[in-house]
């Protein structure tokens, strides 16, 4: 199943909006890490940072966002909520923290707390 529609290619579950922006904050990391890379190596200068600055910034509060709308809807507790913020912080653990999420079951779309709120909308055999 794919996590976007055929029609729109917006996203339809919380876990597939995470992991996108997961990964779009950590692609940012690399543009502007490239950019400080060539800004302060180099004699070209800034470009880098003043393209990749304010993208990774708006990336980063946009990944804050659906972090919070995210844990919310999947049931995280506390502390996996903690941890996925903290992640947004060094470069790439974002990443880090998506396969780990991934891999324990935390972005499974449908869990017991899902269930429970009466969140199941509808389920694809």
């Amino acid at each position: 199943m794919s996590a976007l529609t055929p029609h729109t290619g917006i996203m339809r579950t919380p876990a597939a909006r995470f992991r996108a922006v997961a990964v779009i904050e950590a692609v940012s990391w690399v543009g502007l890490l490239l950019g400080m890379l060539v800004k302060y190596a180099t004699d070209y200068g800034d470009l880098g940072v003043k393209v990749f600055g304010p993208i990774h910034g708006a990336v980063f509060v946009a990944y804050v966002v659906v972090t919070l709308v995210s844990s919310r809807q999947l049931g995280w507790n506390r502390w996996t909520t903690v941890w996925a913020l903290v992640a947004s912080v060094p470069p790439l653990a974002t990443l880090l923290f998506e396969r780990w999420a991934l891999r324990t079951g935390k972005l499974d779309p449908v869990g017991p707390k899902q269930l429970r709120a009466g969140m199941l909308l509808s389920v694809n055999a």
